[in-house]
């Protein structure tokens, strides 16, 4: 307790009757203690205000607000593990285990459905926990299990609650019973929480990719990192790998060293998204979960016909869907598991007559391959006018490869064409990261892209956002005259055929 001088009770509005919630400065110093802001954050309509220790607290109109937040705090005091786990380094399961006291209801077992149906919403959840019990005393009754947080006494059921009773001629009285919670009772975060020390963050979000769990731990995390795994791996079905990043991303590669925290060391996988079907060894090509949405978006814009160019497409997210949409796509990656699976992947999804894979350097792509097929493009005689897309999703350097386009092609054709789409992501750290990435692509083309569409795709962390910057390539950098070869980028060099020992170019 704070020791207050003052215990201020605070009563709020509930079904037209005032009911007492707890002694003001209780509640607080559980807010307080978990890090939850003051009322006067919480309430937009209040009619009456209360001062205490620099919180201000607020009667409100409704009790929906103040009643979440005290079940809330409650609910972590009361669903907390035993307290010793504190510290574990070793996953020890029985050691969560503890008795707490719960509110039970005897029912007859031939009402138990209709009571269950009508409590369903005071009913004890958690996982893995029966709701109902036999009675210890009568065979012929059944004891279900309510939360204790909701129903302390007959007097928390509502009237709708009491008028079913009456009916099926059922007593609203409570009993308590000892209640034992195992480790599998308890969520990931509260045990997690358990574990680490007070006041670090605590982690429990992951990457899911196929049956492999990927997990990016803080510092102050690495100690437990093991008793992490294992606690991710038991508590969602379907997994049997939890790995961790041991390093930032490959500048070559995009790939990156990992460890394996539990479960097995099979790194081969299968992930469907968006209708597709991607396989790979997940330590050795890089793939990211969460753009999905971003590929979708993508995706979106092309239509049957359009001719694709993907220069860093990885094992395939952004290739493999624009091919089911009947486009023509060019598919280029340095690296030789990207581009095996990426192979493969096609095949599997069997749109290998409409994608043609590359393996070589992203520069030497665009400087090749693309210039080659939009030569062909332009000199089409079709009438109708096919969109150009070029794909750019490597964030770390895109932006520095689009110096690549200038004066790629020798002159300007006497028609009017229409000019590539260029869709290229890139980190930004900056305060304004929109400018920051506009100034950056027009510093690498050399000139001022009037109209562009810049998107965030995701934050990365803090500050660090991923952005997409997508315009149409300006004619004055596409058949320019003045190209200057002498001072590219070195990273990503070009693999020759017999580097990679697989041919640069496929038809897959």
């Amino acid at each position: 307790m704070l020791g207050w001088e003052h215990k201020i009770q605070l009563y709020c509005r509930s079904d037209h009757s005032k009911r007492l919630i707890r002694p003001c400065y209780q509640l607080a110093a559980q807010l307080n203690s978990y890090g939850i802001i003051p009322f006067n954050k919480l309430a937009q309509n209040q009619s009456k205000q209360w001062f205490c220790q620099g919180y201000t607290f607020q009667k409100l109109n409704h009790f929906s607000a103040m009643s979440e937040i005290k079940e809330n705090c409650e609910e972590a005091e009361l669903f907390s593990p035993n307290p010793n786990v504190r510290g574990m380094v070793d996953l020890d399961r029985d050691a969560f285990t503890k008795t707490i006291q719960v509110p039970v209801l005897r029912v007859r077992k031939e009402i138990l459905n209709k009571v269950m149906k009508s409590l369903k919403h005071k009913v004890l959840r958690r996982p893995h926990l029966k709701r109902i019990i036999d009675d210890p005393k009568d065979d012929n009754n059944k004891d279900i299990i309510l939360d204790p947080i909701l129903v302390t006494s007959e007097e928390s059921f509502d009237d709708r609650d009491r008028e079913l009773f009456k009916q099926l001629d059922l007593s609203p009285q409570v009993s308590q019973v000892d209640l034992q919670i195992t480790y599998e009772n308890f969520k990931t975060d509260e045990i997690l929480e358990a574990v680490l020390p007070k006041g670090q963050d605590v982690t429990s979000s992951f990457s899911r990719v196929g049956h492999i769990a990927h997990m990016n731990l803080r510092d102050h995390q690495l100690p437990y990192k093991n008793l992490i795994g294992h606690v991710i791996l038991d508590k969602n079905p379907g997994l049997t790998s939890v790995v961790n990043k041991t390093n930032i991303i490959d500048s070559t590669y995009r790939n990156f060293q990992m460890e394996v925290l539990a479960g097995e060391e099979n790194m081969m996988t299968k992930v469907k998204e968006n209708g597709v079907t991607y396989e790979f060894d997940f330590s050795k090509v890089y793939w990211n979960s969460r753009l999905a949405t971003e590929h979708d978006r993508i995706t979106g814009f092309l239509k049957k016909g359009d001719v694709v160019f993907d220069v860093f497409a990885g094992v395939g997210p952004f290739a493999i869907p624009a091919a089911k949409r009947s486009c023509i796509v060019y598919a280029n990656d340095l690296n030789p598991e990207s581009y095996k699976w990426l192979v493969h992947n096609c095949k599997l999804n069997k749109v290998g007559n409409r994608v043609q894979a590359f393996n070589t350097d992203g520069r030497e792509f665009i400087r090749t391959v693309v210039k080659e097929e939009l030569s062909k493009c332009i000199k089409s005689s079709s009438p109708e006018k096919t969109s150009l897309h070029i794909v750019m999703n490597l964030p770390a350097l895109a932006l520095e490869f689009l110096d690549a386009f200038r004066c790629l092609l020798p002159e300007q054709p006497q028609m009017e064409i229409a000019l590539p789409t260029v869709h290229c992501y890139g980190f930004s750290k900056d305060d304004n990261p929109e400018k920051e990435v506009k100034e950056r692509a027009e510093e690498m083309l050399g000139a001022t892209l009037e109209s562009c569409a810049i998107h965030l795709v995701r934050k990365v962390a803090p500050n660090k956002e991923m952005m997409c910057i997508s315009f149409q390539l300006p004619a004055v950098v596409l058949f320019g005259s003045d190209r200057n070869n002498d001072d590219e980028p070195s990273s990503k060099r070009p693999r020759t055929e017999e580097d990679s020992g697989v041919d640069s170019k496929t038809q897959v």
